[in-house]
C-alpha cells in the first residue's frame, strides 16, 4: 500500500515528466487515471490545461457541420446501441439521396463546411448490387452538388462492411471513396481498443486489429481520420489507457512512415444508457455520463496522447455544454460542432441536444475567457 504523502510524490513525478515534453507510460497513465483524491484530480487537470496551452494555444475552435445519419437500419446488434433497427420495425428510416441532398442543401445555407455521413449496416444499400456503388453514388451527388463541402464519412467498420458485402479488398474501398470525392474518416466504431471487451458490447463487429489496420491504412492512402472512446460502461481503467496507447502507436506510426495523412483529433465518447438494451444498463448501473470521470479522463487523454494527437474534442452532446465548458479548462482546444442533428447518442438517451448554434458555440468559449475561431475539418482557421 502507497501511503498518501508517496503517491503525491510519484504523480508529481509523472506530471513534470509531461510537462517536460515526455511521454508518460502505460504504467503511469494507470497511476494517474486511478487517482480519485480532488486535489491529486485537480492537479491532474491543471496539468493538462497547461499542457493544451503549450502544445495548441489559447484559441479555441469550432466547425460549421451537419450529421447526416442515413440509415438506422443495422444487421449488428450492438448491446450499447440504442440507434439501429430491423428494416421492417417501427422506427426503422433510410434516407434517399434526394433527402440527403436536401440535408446538405440546408447545412449550405447556415454556412457548413462540413458533411459528417454515417449509418447503420444495411444489407439492401445497394447499386446494381454492390455496397460501394451505392456508396459513391452518395458521395458523388454529394460533391457534384455541393463541392465546398469538405465530406467526413464512413467509419473502419462501414469500409469493412463495404469490403466484405463486394468482396472486395479494403485498399480498394477506401481508394475509390477517396477518388469521388471523401475528404476524410470519422474513427468511430472503435469503441475500447481490447477485444475482451469487444466481445462483450459488440461481438459482430470488427476486432481490435482490423479497425488498427484500416485507420493505418486510410493514413497511407492520404484519408485523414479521427480518433475516439467509448468510454464508462464495462471496460477497467487500463483498458482506458490500453486504448490511448493504441491510438498514440498508430499516430507514431504515421509519422514515423511519413503518411500523407494522419490523425486529427481525439475525442471521448461517454456511454449513455438511458435507452440502450437493458443488459448493458443493468450492467453498467447508470443512465448518464459520469461526468466528474469523464472529465478527469479528458485530462488524462491530453497528458497522454498531446505530443502526438494535439487537437482534443469533448462531446457536448453526451455530456452537456457546461461539461463542454470544464473539458475546455481539462485540455481540450476544440468544441466540436454545430451537427444540426444528432441521432446515434440522442436515441440513447443523452440530453445535450442534438444542434448547437454558432453563437452558443462562440459566447460557451468566450465565457471561459478563450479566443473562439471557425476552423475547417482539418484544423485550418476559417
Amino acid at each position: 500500500m502507497i501511503h498518501q504523502a508517496q503517491d503525491t510524490s510519484i504523480i508529481t513525478g509523472i506530471l513534470n515528466k509531461a510537462i517536460a515534453g515526455i511521454d508518460v507510460s502505460i504504467y503511469e497513465g494507470i497511476e494517474l487515471i486511478r487517482q480519485e483524491n480532488p486535489e491529486v484530480r485537480l492537479a491532474i487537470a491543471n496539468t493538462a490545461d497547461l499542457l493544451r496551452q503549450k502544445q495548441i494555444g489559447d484559441v479555441v475552435t469550432y466547425v460549421i457541420n451537419r450529421n447526416i445519419n442515413f440509415t438506422n437500419i443495422c444487421e449488428q446488434h450492438c448491446s450499447f446501441c440504442a440507434f439501429r433497427r430491423d428494416a421492417d420495425e417501427t422506427g426503422s428510416f433510410w434516407l434517399d439521396t434526394k433527402q440527403i441532398i436536401s440535408k446538405a442543401d440546408e447545412a449550405v445555407k447556415i454556412g457548413a463546411t462540413e458533411i459528417c455521413m454515417q449509418g447503420g449496416l444495411n444489407p439492401q444499400a445497394k447499386l446494381n448490387g454492390s455496397s460501394l456503388a451505392y456508396c459513391l453514388n452518395i458521395v458523388q451527388e454529394l460533391k457534384s452538388n455541393f463541392p465546398q463541402l469538405h465530406l467526413h464519412a464512413f467509419s473502419p467498420q462501414e469500409i469493412e462492411f463495404i469490403a466484405r458485402e463486394d468482396g472486395i479488398s479494403y485498399e480498394k474501398v477506401l481508394l475509390a471513396l477517396k477518388d469521388a470525392g471523401l475528404g476524410s474518416m470519422p474513427g468511430t466504431a472503435a469503441e475500447i481498443l481490447d477485444d475482451r471487451v469487444r466481445n462483450i458490447i459488440c461481438p459482430e463487429k470488427i476486432n481490435s486489429n482490423t479497425w488498427l489496420e484500416i485507420i493505418s491504412m486510410a493514413h497511407r492512402l492520404g484519408i485523414p481520420t479521427t480518433s475516439t472512446m467509448l468510454a464508462g460502461h464495462i471496460e477497467t481503467e487500463v483498458q482506458q489507457i490500453e486504448h490511448l496507447e493504441k491510438l498514440r502507436s498508430l499516430q507514431k506510426k504515421a509519422i514515423a512512415n511519413d503518411y500523407p495523412a494522419k490523425i486529427t483529433e481525439f475525442i471521448i465518447l461517454p456511454f449513455v444508457g438511458q435507452e440502450a438494451p437493458a443488459p448493458i444498463r443493468r450492467r453498467v448501473g447508470r443512465d448518464q455520463p459520469n461526468v466528474p470521470d469523464v472529465l478527469h479522463l479528458t485530462a488524462i487523454a491530453r497528458i497522454f496522447l498531446g505530443n502526438w494527437i494535439v487537437n482534443h474534442q469533448p462531446s457536448w452532446v453526451k455530456i452537456g455544454l457546461d461539461g463542454a465548458k470544464k473539458a475546455l479548462q481539462r485540455g481540450c482546444n476544440d468544441i466540436g460542432g454545430t451537427l444540426m442533428e444528432e441521432h446515434i447518442t440522442t436515441m440513447a438517451g443523452a440530453k445535450g441536444g442534438t444542434c448547437m448554434s454558432v453563437k452558443d458555440l462562440q459566447q460557451a468559449i468566450v465565457s471561459i475567457n478563450r479566443t473562439q475561431k471557425q476552423r475547417s475539418t482539418l484544423y485550418d482557421y476559417l
